[in-house]
């Protein structure tokens, strides 16, 4: 496994130590991770859910022998869940073990109390912390999610990896995390965010990018099953439906289908397990029967499609 101390130098590198993972990507997404490592610069990855951004951070770490630090945004986060606080039931202790000492010096207790053996450090915190000997790989996830007003607390950060604690002072990584930041695209981010990042949109893969990431996440499906399941899903994501699914679903799709013994898709087994693979009672219910055989019936004549988009990777 490669290790921290020996980055990937090349864009074929990149490729290589993902593979390694069993995440599998092209050189239009590479790129971008290569430069994010190299410029010191955060990773903006955007696309629909299941494309398998999420899972570059997770094979970046792995394949880096680093740690992941992992920020899940949601409504209502702030800086005391993302950042840091203050252990205020060790503090209100302390205070207490003070008076009952006697003689407690204000400004000498205040400087104790509000000392860094009181601090909880969060996800950003732990991600510049002056003791790393190794940068590790910090993964904010689903940015959209979290209020507008959060993104704020990210500009020092994401500007000069430093964050500001009023009571101590200013804490700089010695080692710059590498930084990728994901967004489902339910709402903008703002472009004071988006200037500080590099950028790159993940679509849904082709036909023969999935089938290798099938076949790379699970060696021991049976081919024409693999390519079965495929094919069909690159048809199901031609279909207007209130949320097509990614890539993780053709995964549990397939590893639901091995579960069950088959070895070839039917009509009968694909309306039995729509469920792992459409979360919409609607949209379920628009593919059932009929156009489930269509489009198996078209999946198996007209062989390997194009992604909607193309490009990007996948886990």
């Amino acid at each position: 496994m490669t290790t921290t101390t020996s980055l990937p130098t090349t864009i074929e590198a990149v490729q290589d130590l993902l593979k390694s993972q069993d995440y599998i990507t092209d050189r239009s997404l590479a790129m971008p991770i290569f430069l994010a490592i190299k410029l010191q610069r955060p990773l903006f990855l955007e696309g629909e859910a299941g494309v398998g951004k999420t899972e570059i951070a997770r094979a970046l770490a792995a394949g880096l022998d680093t740690e992941l630090i992992r920020l899940q945004c949601y409504e209502g986060l702030d800086i005391n869940h993302s950042v840091y606080e203050w252990n205020y039931t060790r503090q209100v202790l302390e205070i207490r073990l003070m008076e009952a000492a006697g003689n407690v010096d204000r400004q000498a207790a205040t400087d104790d109390l509000f000392s860094e053996r009181f601090l909880i450090k969060r996800p950003l915190l732990q991600a510049i912390d002056e003791s790393r000997d190794r940068p590790p790989v910090l993964l904010i996830d689903e940015l959209d999610r979290a209020d507008e007003e959060f993104e704020g607390f990210l500009l020092e950060l994401l500007a000069d990896f430093q964050i500001t604690i009023p009571e101590l002072g200013t804490f700089r990584a010695v080692h710059p995390p590498i930084v990728i930041i994901t967004s489902n695209r339910t709402r903008e981010i703002h472009d004071a965010l988006k200037r500080r990042c590099l950028y790159h949109w993940i679509d849904y893969p082709d036909f023969q990018k999935e089938l290798q990431i099938v076949n790379a996440k699970i060696p021991d499906a049976p081919r024409r099953l693999s390519q079965q399941v495929t094919g069909f899903i690159q048809e199901l994501r031609e279909t207007e439906l209130y949320k097509i699914p990614g890539v993780s679903e053709t995964l549990d799709w397939t590893a639901a289908l091995m579960a069950l013994d088959q070895t070839e898709l039917s009509p009968e087994v694909i309306d039995d397990t729509l469920g792992i693979m459409l979360k919409y009672q609607d949209d379920i219910e628009q593919v059932r029967g009929e156009p489930v055989r269509a489009m198996l019936e078209r999946s198996r004549n007209q062989g390997p499609r194009r992604g909607r988009r193309g490009g990007g990777g996948g886990p």
